[in-house]
């Protein structure tokens, strides 16, 4: 009875050996159920010791330890680039599968038990349905076809052009500030004040009628007058008077700018060796005669 292996051991080993045959090795693949529903990823692969050939699936659901991780015979996956479909798999099929353990130890005795939990659970009814998932499980152990065989264990047999799209992602960033004080400008400046000032009026009025001074006069007799004379003087004094008030704030301006890059995409190369025609749509392609 032929013993499975563990791919990981194995291209561990073998790892340039590997990729000089072209083989693809699905670990670390996304897993999807029947609808499309992810179920986890490809943890590893179990492998037979006599052909090589991949067996079973060994899906882990939360990422940690891969024991408890579930065993997917290889028939009902539909391998892509961008992961590994079970198209025909349904939840209570998943649920019933044998688990892994690193401490069992893997042949095709567990074909059995797998082809009852594939006839028993799931949306399967009458014979018809039960003979899809006979013949299923029989593609997943026996690998008589070498072109089945060839098909799960090499690379997807699809190719994907890629092209580049331009993403614009906006970021803030602080383009500059505007910071509003005040500073003290001087003029000189003139104003015109009125002032009063007192002065002295001197009026001599002669006497027509003359008489005489009683008394002892003494000629030369230094007798003053004083009259105080007032005047009005400017006391020029200064007072802050609100001329202007200035309020600070801001606003979103949108404004379009136009960018350039340079973007590439993959174009299909199709070579032609002998007399070869290709049928199908093929644009933007470049064939090569040789």
């Amino acid at each position: 009875m032929p013993h499975l292996h563990r791919l990981s051991e194995i291209s561990s080993r073998h790892s340039q050996d590997f990729q000089q045959a072209g083989i693809h090795n699905p670990v670390g693949q996304p897993a999807y159920m029947s609808g499309g529903q992810t179920i986890g990823r490809v943890a590893d692969a179990l492998v037979d010791d006599t052909q090589g050939r991949i067996r079973y699936l060994v899906v882990d659901q939360d990422g940690g330890n891969i024991n408890g991780s579930a065993l997917i015979p290889i028939g009902l996956a539909r391998i892509e680039n961008d992961g590994v479909y079970f198209d025909d798999l349904s939840q209570g099929q998943y649920s019933s599968l044998h688990r892994y353990s690193d401490t069992e130890e893997y042949t095709f005795e567990h074909q059995s038990n797998d082809e009852r939990v594939l006839r028993g659970q799931g949306n399967m009814a009458g014979t018809a349905a039960m003979a899809t998932t006979t013949d299923t499980t029989q593609r997943a152990y026996n690998y008589r076809d070498e072109d089945t065989s060839d098909r799960m264990f090499k690379t997807p047999e699809r190719l994907q052009l890629l092209e580049e799209r331009l993403s614009v992602n906006k970021e803030r960033y602080l383009a500059g500030s505007v910071q509003i004080g005040k500073h003290v400008e001087t003029r000189q400046e003139n104003v015109s004040v009125p002032l009063e000032h007192e002065e002295v009026v001197i009026e001599r009025h002669a006497v027509s009628d003359a008489r005489p001074v009683e008394g002892n006069v003494h000629l030369g007799d230094n007798t003053t007058v004083r009259v105080d004379v007032e005047a009005e003087r400017a006391n020029i004094g200064k007072q802050a008077f609100v001329t202007e008030e200035v309020s600070v704030g801001k606003r979103t301006v949108t404004e379009t700018e136009t960018h350039t890059a340079e973007v590439g995409r993959e174009v299909l190369d199709v070579n032609k060796s002998g007399e070869v025609q290709t049928n199908g749509t093929l644009d933007d392609r470049r064939d090569r005669n040789s």
